[in-house]
């Protein structure tokens, strides 16, 4: 087997697709486990017995770059819902504690995407997102 193709090339693959992946499925599960099936046939059908720690491998780093792209998916959605009420009184609370929104008397709600939104918010309310109170 050639070095390159098992160390640079399938994974940087690996990582690209993973992110494609996760972005489809929006389940790091599920894109760990389409790597773990597509290198396990690879595995017997173009490689040896010898692949296999390579097909465990690829399918861990398929997994945490799939986490990764979901963090930084929630992350970039957050900071677009602050960013997109934070010209008004009524912003989005994200990045602030549960406690300081508790303390000032308003009823919280975190929605799914992981954002503190305050009761008083004229965006806190999306028919096709559920929340949960505190």
């Amino acid at each position: 087997m050639n070095t390159l193709l098992l160390f640079f090339a399938l994974p940087v693959a690996t990582i690209i697709l993973s992110v494609v992946l996760q972005k489809l499925l929006e389940s790091p599960i599920l894109v760990a486990l389409t790597f773990f099936a597509v290198f396990l046939v690879a595995a017997f059908a173009v490689f040896d017995d010898s692949f296999l720690v390579f097909v465990i491998a690829y399918t861990i780093l398929a997994y945490i770059t799939a986490v990764i792209t979901k963090f930084i998916i929630k992350l970039i959605r957050c900071q677009h819902n602050c960013n997109n009420g934070s010209n008004n009184e009524n912003s989005f609370n994200c990045g602030n504690s549960i406690n300081n929104s508790i303390e000032s008397g308003e009823e919280s709600i975190i929605n799914d995407e992981g954002c503190l939104c305050s009761e008083k918010s004229s965006n806190y309310y999306r028919p096709y997102k559920s929340y949960r109170r505190l």
